[in-house]
């Protein structure tokens, strides 16, 4: 097994790689002590197995998870963490494999020969139930072998083409695979949906127009583009332009 070993505290990383060396068939390829690396790290060596810290500074563990899991193959996560009612409740309730520090090696040899892939939703489950905030601060998109975080704040809009979603942001635009459904709900505060293919930060509006057919479109204000409002969302569209309760 090739594990990734990810915990902002050095010492944390130097007492699981001496219990992993007393563990048959386990190889720690390289070890991170952020997310945004751990991240990196996963796209470039495609470990099997990551033993990842639920609380870092930045990005958490459950976020970083949730981004690796946009890989084509991801690896399987164990989660490792100091005494932490939420998160225990959180793990055991979803049937998460975890580990409490100090971690025992008759512990951690189990957990590895169970480690198993988590989906997006039982990770904001998860998220959620630990008192983590869910709302993620990056969007992940696959660019072949590699992941490439974009900060929600530079997204202008996401439009929905059948299976993928096209994010369009300051740097560019890319594809990524998520539900325009999911989006919406995760980023309410922040974002409007205008019409069922298309999701919008409401911050780069600059104009709500209405054409002589009586349709709606709005402006987005750094790129220019301008975009259908659906008849369905015009009403919630207006509401949230002009302030209203």
């Amino acid at each position: 097994m090739r594990l990734l070993l990810v915990d902002d505290e050095l010492p944390a990383r130097d007492r699981m790689r001496r219990l992993l060396a007393e563990i048959e068939d386990c190889e720690v390829v390289a070890e991170a002590g952020t997310g945004e690396l751990a991240i990196a790290q996963c796209a470039e060596l495609r470990p099997d197995i990551v033993l990842l810290d639920v609380r870092m500074p930045g990005l958490s563990g459950i976020e970083v998870a949730r981004h690796i899991d946009s890989l084509e193959d991801p690896p399987a996560v164990i989660f490792t963490t100091a005494y932490d009612q939420y998160a225990v409740e959180a793990f055991e309730t979803e049937a998460v494999g975890y580990l409490l520090k100090p971690v025992r090696k008759e512990k951690l040899a189990h957990a590895l020969r169970h480690a198993s892939r988590i989906s997006p939703t039982r990770l904001a489950k998860l998220a959620e139930s630990a008192r983590i905030d869910h709302r993620r601060d990056q969007i992940c998109a696959r660019l072949g072998e590699q992941l490439k975080l974009i900060p929600v704040a530079d997204i202008y809009y996401f439009l929905s083409d059948q299976k993928y979603i096209t994010v369009r942001h300051r740097n560019g635009e890319n594809l990524i695979d998520e539900s325009l459904k999911s989006l919406a709900e995760e980023f309410a505060g922040d974002f409007v949906r205008i019409h069922r293919n298309a999701l919008v930060a409401e911050k780069q509006i600059s104009a709500v127009e209405r054409c002589d057919d009586g349709h709606y479109v709005v402006r987005i204000r750094e790129c220019g583009v301008v975009l259908e409002v659906s008849r369905r969302h015009a009403a919630e569209l207006l509401r949230r332009i002009r302030g209203e309760a």
